[in-house]
């Protein structure tokens, strides 16, 4: 099972520190600028926890709010140092990387940052002493500046944005440099000159950029180990220049066979060239190619036994040439991830789960458009055969979805295996705060891509949590998420379903301040609006009957939301169902249920005192509806009307007397050992109709209720009616005068029941 060790200390501070900036590590200097407080000095291991972690939480929690001045906290090298930094996306800015140009970085990583225009260029040179790794990946516009600002009325006519491309720019001066990564460069950037200058590469990613003249790459043949040109179109003349190569330990050339044309076909001899030239080859990926030759044996000569990865056995042919086995062998799409014995430790590729879960592993950060592929075979996997490496597959998805959560792709395919990931199947495989993990990432999902089947997929997700235990560290959230699904007229049907499920459980056994809360955030309203449209449609279906349930659910001991449901038309609604579905058993008790708790709040019974009501709710009494639940809750609400006596009676018809003679004749009628569909977490409401002789049908009522509870349910019930005090009003009514003598013997029944109960279950060990 995985582990459910707590945070670090560091983690937790960190955390901390964030979420409440201006009060820990910074001060506004003015209404806009943070500045760090001048009693503050932190070592570089602390400054980079702080901004990756910072990136961490705006990218992938939407509930964090980022701070516009962020990174001026780290404009003083003197009270922080900044060493290793990751950012990525449309957070950062070009005035973030100059708030911290005096920093001595050793590696930057900026990815996908779009928004950093050729400023950052320049600002780029301040780190040029120091800087030992830096990635550009995506940065696709870091290489525009303005043209002439201010004054290009007619260009901008043709070119909006007056941007030109920067050509002059070059690496000179970054005399430490060994990394960079200029993958996804646009079109243009002349990528030889402006790599000159660096005269000892050791890695180089060149993904997605074209160049017909790989000769530059030899300048590096004595230093480069690493080198990835995925997606680039090659060419004889790109494998003769690679091949002089010598150092390399890690090649990419693969490609996404579904993107474009490529007009070269990896052959057997060209892989046995690089095989041959490549002696310190650790690492190759040619993912997505296709062999133009056969490079594989035969079925028949492929070596019986187990599968081996020692050269000498090789499946295809070209590595039996190699020294040793590699370290890591990229085969997705390619036919030859299916044979036999692969020359590889770790194989990417899609013919079992361990090659699936490699390709999301190797594609993640830089790839969306394989990884969403690759976790489509997962969801294939989880779906119809059984995941064996659970935890590992948990985490890659989650890490994915973190990644690309603006990717529909990646959201859709994602999405739908955590559906499968989190099953009941796996559920004891998963620890806490891996749930916690998945949760959050579904919500975020949620939160930032509005497409109906990532919206459907992450419902039913939930669904696989337990409800609301589970979710009620997100409980405000989730609730905010699934009330705006169901804020539109027209919804998909399945998502409408799905999301009044989820908001039913969630409003179901949890405390009152929380019904409050989110009776406050709209619930009762669209639960009200969902329930109109469906009678409009004359449509009685699962959402109309669960829009009930939660509106029963809610409103139990919230006066606030019984008030809610009143003044929003509800008994209007309540008296619309009731004609136009008449049979419906199921939405009867609902209905019934939800008016129980508002007869429960004396303030608001007044407004179910009219003739139309109190004939509604006597004529339920003799329904046979869903047992006896719908004349049970029906009487329910008439006790409590009862209970404030005959002068709150306010309508000549039906009289009192009629109605109280119907509730007897009901109460009489049920089976006290009947079985019920109800779930009562506390019995204050009824209790309350025990003391009292100005309503003696509604004592009654409550007796009757408490002995068939405790008699059908002893162990859930004979203990919370002790809790609650039950016992000494039962024996006080037992004494009373006015109650009837029926009453009087079903007290004592509940007493000798809670009694026995008592004695049975008494802890008699010492």
């Amino acid at each position: 099972m995985a582990s459910d060790t707590p945070e670090s200390l560091m983690a937790l501070c960190t955390d901390f520190c964030l979420r409440n900036l201006d009060c820990t590590l910074g001060y506004l200097l003015d209404k806009d600028t943070m500045r760090l407080r001048p009693d503050i000095f932190l070592p570089s291991e602390i400054c980079d926890q702080l901004v990756n972690e910072y990136v961490e939480m705006v990218s992938a929690a939407c509930t964090f709010e980022p701070h516009d001045t962020f990174f001026s906290l780290f404009s003083d090298p003197r009270s922080t140092r900044l060493s290793r930094i990751h950012l990525r996306e449309d957070l950062v800015q070009d005035q973030d990387l100059e708030a911290i140009r005096k920093q001595d970085l050793v590696e930057l990583y900026l990815t996908n940052c779009e928004k950093l225009s050729a400023k950052s260029l320049q600002t780029l040179r301040s780190f040029s002493h120091s800087l030992v790794s830096l990635s550009l990946f995506g940065c696709a516009n870091i290489f525009y500046e303005e043209d002439n600002p201010g004054g290009c009325e007619d260009e901008c006519l043709v070119n909006p944005t007056c941007q030109v491309l920067v050509k002059d720019f070059t690496f000179e001066g970054f005399s430490r440099l060994r990394f960079l990564n200029l993958g996804r460069m646009i079109d243009g950037v002349p990528v030889e000159s402006l790599l000159r200058p660096l005269n000892s590469l050791a890695a180089l990613d060149l993904s997605g950029i074209q160049t017909s003249d790989a000769t530059f790459l030899t300048q590096w043949k004595d230093s480069l180990m690493s080198l990835v040109l995925y997606n680039m179109d090659l060419s004889d003349e790109h494998i003769r220049v690679i091949a002089q190569l010598h150092k390399l330990r890690h090649l990419d050339i693969s490609r996404d066979r579904l993107s474009s044309y490529y007009k070269f076909k990896l052959t057997r001899k060209v892989l046995s060239l690089l095989v041959q030239k490549l002696g310190n080859l650790m690492s190759l990926d040619i993912s997505g190619h296709m062999i133009l030759e056969n490079c594989s044996i035969s079925k028949m000569d492929e070596e019986a036994g187990q599968t081996s990865i020692e050269p000498s056995k090789s499946s295809i042919m070209p590595f039996r040439a190699l020294k040793r086995p590699l370290q890591f062998l990229g085969l997705f799409e390619t036919s030859l991830c299916r044979l036999t014995h692969i020359p590889a430790y770790k194989v990417s590729g899609d013919k079992n789960e361990e090659q699936v879960l490699n390709a999301i592993e190797a594609y993640t950060e830089h790839r969306p458009e394989i990884t969403s592929r690759a976790i489509n075979l997962l969801f294939d996997i989880a779906r119809i055969e059984r995941c064996n490496q659970l935890l590992r597959a948990l985490k890659l998805v989650i890490t994915a979805l973190k990644c690309h959560k603006y990717d529909k792709n990646i959201q859709v395919t994602g999405s739908a295996a955590l559906f499968y990931l989190t099953n009941s199947e796996y559920r004891s495989e998963q620890s806490i705060k891996l749930r916690r993990q998945v949760i959050q990432v579904v919500l975020n999902g949620m939160e930032s891509y509005q497409e109906v089947t990532v919206q459907r997929n992450c419902c039913l997700t939930l669904c696989n949590f337990s409800i609301p235990e589970e979710l009620e560290f997100q409980y405000r959230r989730v609730n905010e998420l699934l009330l705006s699904i169901l804020s539109p007229t027209r919804q998909d049907e399945s998502i409408q379903r799905i999301a009044v499920h989820l908001c039913n459980a969630l409003v179901c056994q949890v405390d009152n301040d929380h019904k409050e809360a989110v009776g406050k955030m709209g619930f009762v309203v669209t639960m009200l609006k969902l329930i109109q449209k469906k009678l409009l449609d004359k449509t009685c279906d699962q959402v109309m009957e669960f829009s009930w349930s939660a509106l029963w659910n809610i409103t139990d001991e919230t006066p606030d939301n019984c008030e809610m449901f009143l003044n929003f038309n509800g008994m209007k609604l309540f008296l619309d169902c009731l004609k136009e579905f008449p049979e419906k058993q199921e939405l009867h008790r609902n209905m019934l249920g939800l008016l129980g708790n508002v007869a429960e709040v004396k303030e608001l019974r007044p407004q179910l005192m009219t003739s139309q009501f109190i004939s509604v709710f006597s004529n339920l009494l003799e329904s046979k509806a869903d047992g006896i639940e719908v004349s049970y809750n029906a009487c329910g609400v008439l006790s409590h009307i009862m209970f404030d006596g005959p002068e709150a009676w306010g309508v000549c018809e039906p009289q009192r007397s009629e109605v109280e003679e119907r509730m007897w004749a009901a109460i009489q009628s049920w089976d006290i050992n009947s079985r019920r569909n109800i779930n009562y977490r506390s019995f204050e409401p009824i209790l309350r109709l025990l003391p009292q002789g100005i309503s003696p049908v509604s004592q009654h009522w409550a007796t009757w209720a408490l002995y068939n509870l405790v008699s059908v349910y002893p162990d859930k019930y004979c203990p919370l009616l002790i809790k609650e005090g039950g016992m000494p009003l039962l024996r006080n009514l037992v004494k009373m005068p006015t109650a009837r003598q029926e009453t009087k013997e079903m007290a004592r029944k509940v007493i000798d029941h809670c009694s026995n109960y008592r004695e049975e279950n008494m802890d008699t060990s010492r």
